[in-house]
């Protein structure tokens, strides 16, 4: 059976490495048309397990990514929050994304926002970053809300060269921080 590591926690969060009962919560996820109203389409099951060894192999390469996140007090795997380092054809690219997805019945509990500036004080402070970048569909006022309330600046927006640009996911806002530009605090494990 595979260790799973223990990265780092916020005062209600562990961020940790994936387990396999972490994969059907995340297939249902992946298919609830709430949770996934920003992407172009909902995953089937092989697709979010493909999503999820995607993940593995992106730790693997560069020893951070999208970490599981569970609720410290019940051990209960509610999504993922974390780093991805992006390549897609942009002005601004390659660099590291910050990003996050959660059960919907974990919504407006301030998790992502929690979770986010641990996300970030981890990669100024453990990983040596030196800048994290945010983006989203502009229909996603959620998400931007986020990226506001960790201290984030908005660039710009721009066209996702990856969504044909007649559809309305196309249009995406950008956001930036860098380590002088931000204090955070939270508890590294």
């Amino acid at each position: 059976m595979k260790e799973i590591k223990y990265y780092f926690e916020t005062e209600r969060l562990c961020f940790r490495d994936w387990k396999d009962e972490d994969k059907p919560v995340f297939a249902t996820m992946n298919a609830d048309p709430e949770v996934i109203k920003y992407f172009l389409k909902r995953l089937d099951e092989d697709e979010s397990n493909s999503f999820v060894s995607r993940i593995e192999c992106h730790f693997a390469e560069r020893g951070y990514g999208l970490w599981a996140v569970e609720l410290k007090q019940k051990k209960e795997f509610i999504g993922f929050i974390g780093l991805s380092y992006t390549s897609f054809a942009s002005d601004f690219t390659p660099c590291i994304e910050i990003g996050w997805r959660l059960k919907r019945d974990c919504w407006g509990n301030g998790y992502a926002t929690e979770g986010a500036t641990g996300c970030l004080f981890y990669g100024f402070n453990a990983l040596g970053l030196t800048e994290i970048y945010s983006f989203t569909s502009v229909l996603n006022k959620g998400s931007e809300r986020i990226m506001q309330k960790i201290g984030m600046t908005r660039i710009k927006e721009f066209n996702h060269p990856n969504i044909p640009i007649s559809n309305p996911l196309s249009k995406h806002v950008l956001y930036r921080t860098g380590k002088s530009e931000i204090s955070i605090k939270a508890n590294a494990v």
